[in-house]
Parts: structure tokens; sequence; C-alpha cells
């Protein structure tokens, strides 16, 4: 067996979590076994002055990490699954998922208690068509400005006085231990959350049994079935960072209850639907409220920004 695991981690503070996070988990199961982190800066992190959705998506986040693994520079990559394309590189696999975190989105703001207490005009910063085309539904009054960067850097530009309130990861910031600056978690009938929104899953090279020996203990069972049904929305839309898409599945005993949107950028136009199945079969899930999103606009609204649906 190995010696030594490697793991691709980006370098954010986030990120870095995660992966000391992924370590503990193994070098507590495995004693034996010696963790080192490489850390890389992907291109999501080098540009940081345009919107993700001009300049490629959730791609940007996790290539460099990949051609680590696939060169044998690294055995893992730990990703924020809502930044892992629905399509992995040949060779490759998302080998764990481990337990889900809060979904929701974080309104955070010094000087506001809640989303419905801004006043119109307010400046809204955040870095997600997704949460500005909700939002902007209840609150066409706001003005919604793009921020880039980690956490730590959107707090500072918050704390700067550049905004009224931004929006994340409510996960995130737990996460980072800052759960304090989270002034509300919106609701999930004003922003429906990311797609595996709080998930973080494992990437290894496919037939890599070692290293799959020692991550096995950090598989979540019931995470896993519903980033399969959310994965598998994903793909059926071909998704990316270039379109509001929204969605969170969750099990209620052997059942699996699933919600999805997609919406125009400036969330003039929306289709949010509904469906239920068997846990067991989370993938049909998600690809039947796809079909159903698809035939009811989705695929219009799609379609004019140019991503092609059979």
């Amino acid at each position: 067996m190995k010696a030594k695991l490697t793991i691709a981690t980006r370098d954010s503070a986030l990120a870095l979590w995660q992966a000391h996070w992924v370590r503990d988990q193994v070098m507590a199961l495995h004693p034996s076994v010696t963790v080192e982190l490489l850390k890389l800066k992907t291109q999501g992190d080098k540009i940081l002055d345009t919107p993700l959705a001009k300049i490629g998506g959730k791609g940007l986040f996790v290539k460099e990490l990949e051609v680590a693994l696939l060169e044998g520079q690294a055995d893992l990559a730990v990703h924020s699954l809502k930044d892992v394309p629905a399509e992995l590189p040949e060779g490759l696999t998302l080998s764990v998922i481990t337990k889900r975190e809060s979904p929701d989105d974080a309104f955070v703001s010094n000087r506001y208690p809640n989303f419905a207490s801004l006043p119109p005009g307010a400046k809204v910063g955040t870095s997600s068509l997704r949460r500005s085309a909700q939002l902007k539904r209840a609150r066409p009054d706001l003005v919604f400005e793009s921020l880039r960067g980690n956490v730590n850097t959107r707090l500072r530009k918050l704390d700067e006085g550049l905004y009224d309130c931004i929006i994340l990861a409510a996960a995130g910031l737990i996460r980072l231990g800052m759960e304090e600056r989270i002034a509300e978690r919106l609701d999930h009938g004003l922003c429906l959350p990311s797609l595996c929104q709080g998930i973080v899953g494992i990437e290894t090279r496919v037939g890599d049994q070692e290293t799959g020996f020692y991550l096995a203990g950090l598989q979540d069972g019931p995470t896993d079935l519903v980033a399969r049904a959310e994965r598998a929305l994903l793909q059926r839309l071909n998704g990316g960072c270039q379109v509001p898409f929204a969605g969170q599945a969750q099990l209620e005993g052997n059942q699996m209850q699933m919600e999805a949107l997609v919406a125009s950028p400036e969330g003039d136009r929306l289709i949010r639907l509904q469906d239920q199945g068997p846990a067991s079969e989370p993938e049909a899930l998600g690809r039947r409220l796809a079909e159903r999103l698809l035939a009811s606009g989705a695929r219009e609204i799609l379609g004019a920004l140019g991503i092609v649906t059979h």
C-alpha cells in the first residue's frame, strides 16, 4: 500500500480547509499513511476582474487540479462539488462524496438584519448569476454588482463599505468558523441553492484502488444519493456558470424530493418545478426533472444563451 498520498487543492482559505479536513480524516483512519498537500492556483483564482459567466464557468476552478491527477503529481483532488463540471476528463472519477454541510445561501451585512430590510438602491455583491437572477425577481429595486475573490476578500470588501450586503454560501462561512457573519439564511423560496452546494467531492484516477482504500471511510451514502440526482440534472441541462441553474434534492425515507429551476440572467424568465421518486434511482429523478424543465420553457432560455440541449 502507498506510504504517502498527495492532495491537489486550490490555495484559498476554504479550499485549504477542505483539503486539511480530508487529510485529517484519512490520517485518523490510517495512521501509517502520510498525507501532503499540493497547492495550486486555478484560472478561476487568477482572473478576478471578470464575472465567471464570461470566462468559462465551472471548470476554471478544477482544471489545474485534474491535470495534476492525470500527470501523477497528486493522488486525489478535493473540490467544492458545485464547482465540478458534469463531465469529467477521461481517466478521472468522483470516487468519494462527503457529508453535506448546509446548502443555504447566506445574507451577510453589517447594516441590515435581513434581505427584506434592504432599502431601494442598496448594493448587493454576488459573483453568482443564479443568486442575482432569483433575487432580482424579488427586489428589482436593488443594484447587483459582481463580487469575485475568496471568502475573506469578499468579506473585506463588504467591511470597507463597497456593498450594503453580500451573498455567500453558508457552508463556506461555517467551515471557516465565521458563522456569526451570517445575518440570515435565505429561504429556498427566495433563493434556491446551487446544485451540490455544501458538498465536498474527492476526485481520483479511475482504477486507483489503493487511494480508494484510504478514502472509503469518508463516503457519506445519503449525500452521495442527492449529489447523483443533482449532477444528473446538471448534466442533462448542459449546465455551467453561464446560466442561472439551481436545485436541491432531499431524502425523505426511501423517497427523494427534488426542486430545480432555470432562469434567464436578468431573472425576467424563470422555470421552477418539483418532482419525486425512489431514493434508489437518483439519476433517473434528476434527468426526469431536467426534461420537464426543458419542456416547460428552459430549452428556450438556454437556446437564447447559445446552450444546446437535445
